[in-house]
């Protein structure tokens, strides 16, 4: 059985202003390529065997559906949902999409966030969460890079100084698989003009409720795109050599028909 795709791309992207006061921010060009952040998203899921996708737009989603359509040109079958006002946030968002009927009764939902971009093995992940019969299973990665530089100190003397360490921590990615009968958890949890968020109110929730929450600890390439910061550093260089493998199809045919022509 085929995991359902779903896609947070409604936000506003106040971090990567003024970039995103023109486009939204899955739709922002990354590589040499040029391609949306969105599109390395998406052709990842069909890569792993993901056939149906449904994305959660809100800011600036006309952008989005205008490029992407229904999907076929990357073998995906695509869906649209708005964000409602009347539940704000993540966990609002995909509330929303429930209320509408577009999310299945009976499969896997397989949730990643629009601004991470990755190259981790989505098909193992499910796998690894089927097999466990977790309710849900969240991507965790244990090297964590700090923004910042970190001084050991003795007193006023500094002793050892490091640029942006790696920390040994185990953080959540923002990819995250779920059974579609725990949905009914996100209802109960919405509170009418709050902001609901997946990671800060849905998981703990279920941890709480002792439901089995596993971690697929991975060391896949992930980073975060979600500031302006962090989007001027990306080594476009690197993501083209690193996700080669997601057009290679496209390449093909390009030289095909240059050898045609």
């Amino acid at each position: 059985m085929n995991a359902y795709g779903v896609v947070l791309c409604g936000g506003r992207g106040s971090r990567l202003r003024p970039l995103s006061h023109y486009i939204p921010k899955p739709m922002v060009p990354i590589g040499r390529r040029e391609k949306p952040l969105l599109e390395y998203i998406l052709r990842l899921m069909a890569f792993h065997g993901l056939k149906d996708v449904l994305l959660l737009v809100g800011y600036k989603g006309n952008q989005i559906k205008n490029y992407f359509r229904d999907g076929s040109f990357l073998g995906l079958k695509l869906l649209y949902a708005h964000d409602n006002e009347d539940f704000p946030g993540t966990g609002g968002a995909v509330l929303n999409a429930l209320k509408l009927g577009l999310l299945p009764e009976d499969n896997t939902i397989l949730i990643y966030y629009g601004d991470i971009l990755s190259d981790i093995n989505l098909k193992e992940m499910l796998k690894a969460h089927r097999s466990s019969g977790a309710a849900a299973t969240i991507a965790i990665s244990t090297a964590y890079r700090l923004p910042v530089s970190i001084a050991k100190l003795d007193e006023d003397r500094i002793v050892k100084f490091e640029e942006k360490p790696a920390l040994k921590l185990p953080v959540g990615i923002g990819i995250l698989a779920i059974e579609s009968e725990i949905l009914q958890h996100i209802a109960n949890l919405h509170r009418k003009g709050q902001d609901l968020d997946l990671m800060r109110d849905f998981i703990p929730h279920l941890i709480k409720q002792g439901m089995f929450v596993k971690a697929y600890v991975t060391d896949a390439f992930w980073y975060d795109i979600g500031s302006l910061e962090k989007y001027e550093k990306l080594d476009h260089d690197d993501i083209e050599k690193r996700f080669a493998f997601l057009f290679r199809d496209e390449d093909d045919e390009m030289r095909i028909t240059l050898k045609n022509s």
